[in-house]
């Protein structure tokens, strides 16, 4: 080109003017900067598929090298992928020469022709569609054959070095060809790398994980592939080992291989996959990366119904109720029926309530038969937490229940759901909250009359495994102190306890235990019921004696059954002599004798029971003076000694109380029972001899003024009685203090010599403990009973004499003569006369009064006030 312009002065650094220099190297050898830094890039372009070394090859390869010199673009020296053409008829790569273009502008020079460096139109460059396709046929042909050579090295038999090398050469072809992709498919490459992760190197292991991954990227035919064999047994296996090099490679391969359907298919079917996956995802504070493509690999997983369910197995439940949610029915019932079998924590029983708890109870009262049962046995199974039962409870579970539950709905409902229905109930009850504030609808609650009196009408008109549950339902109810009045109420305005009672004599072991369980509940508040049913059947008692003496009967029902016998009313004659014709006291007095022997500090099951036994055993002493033979009883077992050595029992406040009443009315009964000294003929003659005076050689009782023991008449001045009675008055407990001060008061009462009675408690070290109990200003009884005890102890001169000067006791004396009932303030005020603290204005007081008794009056009315 002429030179004679100066402006293309500038262009002649940059440009060479000679035609023969192909290569566009200036005068000062300097490529332009478009050419140049592709061309250092490119140098020694034969290898740029990683070929060029193979020495076995070098005759193919120079073949090869000739035909590429003729697609290589003159700019960048690499194979042109869209050729295009400029005036001078040179080809160029499209990008290439639109950057030379633009290095002219910059320059202020028109556009040349890099090889000719003819002056042409930047704007005029046309693709040359012949030259492209052959480029791209014979780019096709050379990746074709670079492929096929690295499969000799991917077999078992390679080196490290050459299976490296041929993974190497598939991952180039994968990336740089556009043919590579279609020929890994065609030629079955895939199964080939895939084979690697078996090999003994573990780079041979990376690479082929790292291949593999690429081609899961692909599409899901790819992900098929790789999958295909026990690949996806290797790559869990991988996994499972923490320490593993492969584990992160493994994770985030599964991970491109579960968006395809059809291989979530194929991991459902390898056991524990899952179960490694999840131990994975939560493992984020070790690894958040690795757990964050784990979940993910979860979440993709969740496409197959398969695999949400072994999730749900596993802990993993949130897949499995959105299945439950958004399902078809015919899929809810399917999912629900799965959920019913798998085994629940509590945490997960509270999630399934919260997030279908709604969903079951629509299904309870509207649902199919089959979808019934399936929300029925879910419900069991998740209302067995307490927490997960409120929740069920908030979200209105009871009313359906109730309904389906009621004399009209189980019309409906074969029996096995009946049963179904009534354990979820039983569940529910059992969660512990206050069910009277419960609504069910409106204002009724499941404590409303008329709802108890429709389930009590259903446990006599179904089946034993029903009625079971409703009469569980009933006991835990009645064991709430905020519900059991109103199961009380109900139960008696309906006069169901009839048919309560007879299930006591049911062949239907779970359902008798219920009942028995509900009626010890209820006893003490229905005994008079109770007890009238049981007067029509003895036969029903027989059972509750019968179940108390069996030795291999459940421990839960035999404590029932005793505490029924015990709450039963002390003073009914007749139940008594039932009791005593079933054989229930000999039994139970032989029961008490053994477990005081053997002690009870260890036992906690027998000091359970030992209460009710005590309470059983003591109705004997309510009816001693109508009953001959129970006073022979007493006698045969040694009562009033039994009931002494019960006092020791420290801890049993229970059995210390009953025994003090025991000892109360043995004690009442001593004065009836003394006997008189037998003479012999000479004796009887001179008897007017010992008017008045002891007999010699005979023992006589200072205070019943006769022939005492505690065996025959219960004088408790034999076996230590009085001292361990004595002891309880200090007792912490202050049941215990009033009935201990009753036994002793029957030294004090009407009919005995009250001056030896008062002389036996001063000995016994009684006289102050019992001055402590009125310093403490006791109310009702106690304050009634230990007033008359002082007043009755005061009569002795020497010891008012002696209390005259104890302000605290006077005091205690002033706050009962003002607070006291009149009976008591009566009494106090006696006393207070006795120690000189009122004066006496008339002979009312009688300041000497007889050795038996004085114008104020017997105690025996406080004895027989117990109930």
């Amino acid at each position: 080109m002429p030179r004679s312009q100066p402006h293309n002065r500038q262009l002649q650094l940059g440009f060479s003017s000679s035609s023969s220099s192909s290569r566009g190297v200036d005068d000062d050898g300097e490529w332009p900067s478009a050419a140049k830094d592709r061309s250092a890039k490119n140098k020694g372009g034969r290898d740029w598929c990683g070929e060029g070394s193979d020495d076995g090859e070098e005759g193919e390869e120079e073949e090869e090298d000739g035909v590429l010199s003729a697609f290589l673009c003159p700019i960048t020296m690499e194979v042109m992928r869209d050729p295009v053409v400029v005036e001078t008829g040179h080809a160029f790569e499209r990008e290439a020469i639109a950057r030379w273009f633009s290095e002219c502008a910059s320059l202020g020079a028109a556009p040349r022709c890099p090889v000719t460096m003819e002056v042409v139109d930047g704007a005029d460059v046309k693709p040359v569609v012949a030259l492209r396709a052959a480029i791209e046929e014979w780019t096709s042909r050379r990746e074709t054959a670079a492929l096929r050579r690295a499969c000799r090295w991917l077999t078992k038999a390679a080196s490290e070095k050459e299976a490296l090398r041929g993974l190497d050469a598939v991952m180039r072809g994968w990336k740089l060809a556009r043919v590579g992709k279609r020929v890994v498919r065609r030629d079955g490459m895939v199964p080939m790398v895939a084979a690697m992760l078996r090999n003994g190197s573990a780079r041979v292991r990376l690479k082929a994980l790292q291949a593999l991954r690429e081609f899961a990227r692909e599409d899901d035919e790819y992900r098929d592939s790789v999958s295909e064999g026990d690949t996806i047994r290797t790559i869990v296996k991988f996994i499972d080992f923490e320490d593993c090099q492969e584990r992160e490679l493994a994770v985030s391969l599964l991970c491109e291989l579960s968006k395809s359907e059809m291989v979530c298919e194929k991991i459902s079917e390898l056991n524990g996959a899952i179960l490694i996956l999840g131990k994975v995802a939560c493992s984020k504070s070790q690894n958040p990366a690795l757990a964050e493509e784990a979940e993910m690999t979860l979440e993709n997983l969740e496409k197959c119904e398969k695999n949400v369910l072994q999730m749900a197995e596993n802990g993993r439940l949130e897949p499995l109720l959105n299945l439950l949610i958004e399902g078809s029915p015919e899929k809810q019932l399917r999912i629900a029926s799965s959920l019913e079998k798998i085994v629940l924590s509590n945490d997960l029983k509270n999630l399934v309530a919260q997030r279908v708890g709604l969903l079951f109870a629509g299904v309870v009262e509207n649902g199919t038969l089959p979808a019934k049962e399936v929300a029925f046995k879910v419900l069991d199974h998740i209302s067995t937490n307490t927490e997960s039962a409120k929740v069920l409870i908030e979200d209105g579970i009871l009313l359906p229940l109730f309904r389906v539950l009621s004399v009209d709905g189980v019309k409906f409902l074969p029996p096995r759901l009946q049963e179904a229905a009534a354990a979820v109930l039983s569940n529910l009850v059992a969660c512990g909250i206050d069910f009277g504030t419960v609504p069910l609808d409106g204002n009724r609650t499941i404590v409303s009359e008329d709802i108890v009196h429709s389930l009590l009408h259903l446990i006599s008109n179904t089946s034993p495994p029903i009625q079971c549950k409703l009469l569980e339902i009933f006991v835990m109810l009645s064991s709430s102190t905020t519900t059991v009045l109103s199961i009380i109420s109900a139960i008696r305005s309906s006069g169901a306890i009839t048919n309560l009672v007879q299930f006591v004599e049911s062949d239907h072991q779970e359902s008798r235990a219920a009942s028995i369980k509900l009626l010890c509940k209820i006893s003490f508040d229905m005994d008079h019921e109770i007890a009238q049913v049981l007067r029509s059947s003895p036969t029903l008692l027989g059972c509750l004696v019968r179940i108390v003496s069996e030795n291999d009967a459940n421990a839960d029902e035999q404590d029932a059954a005793l505490q029924i016998l015990a709450n039963l009313p002390k003073r009914d004659r007749r139940l008594t002599m039932e009791l005593m014709e079933q054989g229930a006291f000999k039994y139970i007095a032989r029961k008490v004798l053994n477990i005081c022997r053997r002690g009870t500090a260890n036992n906690i099951v027998d000091n359970t029971m030992l209460e009710g036994l005590v309470k059983v055993l003591a109705r004997i002493t309510y009816i001693l003076r109508e009953e001959p033979r129970c006073v022979a009883l007493a006698r045969e077992y040694n009562l009033a000694s039994l009931f002494t050595s019960l006092l020791r029992l420290n801890g049993l406040d229970g059995v210390q109380l009953l025994s003090a009443k025991a000892l109360v009315n043995l004690s009442v009964e001593s004065r009836y029972m003394t006997g008189t000294p037998n003479f012999d003929e000479h004796e009887q003659k001179s008897g007017l001899t010992w008017f008045g005076k002891k007999p010699p050689g005979i023992q006589l009782c200072r205070v019943h003024s006769g022939i005492c023991s505690i065996r025959d008449n219960f004088c408790i001045l034999e076996g230590k009685a009085v001292e361990r009675l004595v002891v309880c008055l200090s007792h912490q407990n202050k049941k215990v203090v009033e009935a201990s001060l009753a036994a002793l008061c029957t030294l004090l009462g009407d009919g005995v010599e009250i001056t030896e009675g008062v002389s036996v408690l001063y000995r016994a070290n009684a006289v102050e403990p019992i001055f402590e109990i009125l310093k403490g200003n006791p109310t009702g009884t106690l304050q009634q009973r230990v007033t008359w005890a002082v007043e009755r102890i005061l009569r002795t001169e020497s010891i008012a004499k002696a209390a005259s000067s104890d302000r605290g006791l006077s005091s205690a004396l002033v706050h009962a003569f003002q607070n006291g009932d009149s009976r008591t303030r009566r009494i106090a005020e006696a006393s207070l006369k006795h120690i000189n603290k009122l004066p006496t204005f008339s002979q009312i007081i009688d300041k000497h009064p007889s050795r038996r008794g004085s114008s104020i009056g017997s105690m025996e009315h406080y004895f027989r006030s117990d109930r």
